[in-house]
């Protein structure tokens, strides 16, 4: 028989057990993305961005032909990574680009959390190659889009089967938390989801405004 112990599974996201590698969220991309709209996709790109950068997650911006074809990366990402240096790709599948690969080692993380455009593409090469070379790879699927939900839907499915782990944007920020007793982080968690998420966000901001409440005793 089984015993419970208050500890947390190990595949349970923190800020330091994996690396968050987001993918060309650039103009020309989201011109044809039609599974999710624009501000959505913005907005969860900016949550996932921040709850990184806030958490100090390792986490490698890269772009394709960001000159020549596909326009910058979005403002709401790079503002979360002011400075930081962005990879540009000929490649459509990230894992093949040999920069993008060296920095992957250089940081050093068995698990890769993924977000970007299009699913089917630039978010299905590197899942499933990173899967093969003996990585885990978890995918943030409502910071994904594709030219239709049946493309998204498709790739997402192709990567569950290939042994990646869904999951959404404000999961992402929560599971970083994942205790409100953690005060160091608590001010800046709250503060993402008041700004980015959502109906949950308006909710934090009501009842801390009306009755001055909050989660663990803050």
């Amino acid at each position: 028989m089984a015993t419970a112990t208050p500890v947390p599974g190990k595949g349970l996201i923190d800020p330091t057990n994996h690396l968050l590698i987001l993918i060309d969220f650039q103009s020309q991309m989201s011109f044809a993305t039609k599974s999710i709209d624009a501000v959505n996709l913005r907005n969860n790109a900016a949550l996932i961005s921040h709850a990184a950068a806030g958490f100090k997650v390792p986490t490698i911006l890269t772009t394709v032909a960001e000159k020549s074809f596909s326009g910058p990366m979005f403002g709401e990402i790079t503002e979360a990574f002011p400075g930081q240096k962005l990879f540009d790709r000929t490649s459509m599948n990230t894992w093949e680009d040999a920069a993008v690969i060296e920095e992957v080692n250089r940081i050093g993380k068995p698990r890769i959390v993924l977000a970007g455009l299009w699913t089917g593409v630039c978010i299905v090469g590197p899942a499933i190659s990173a899967i093969e070379q003996g990585f885990e790879v978890y995918v943030i699927s409502d910071a994904c889009g594709d030219v239709s939900d049946e493309a998204h839907e498709r790739a997402m499915e192709r990567m569950i089967q290939a042994g990646a782990v869904p999951m959404t944007s404000l999961q992402y920020l929560l599971e970083l938390q994942r205790d409100w007793a953690r005060s160091a982080t608590y001010d800046f968690t709250t503060g993402v989801a008041k700004k980015f998420g959502g109906a949950y966000g308006l909710g934090i901001i009501y009842a801390k405004t009306m009755f001055g409440a909050s989660e663990g005793g803050h």
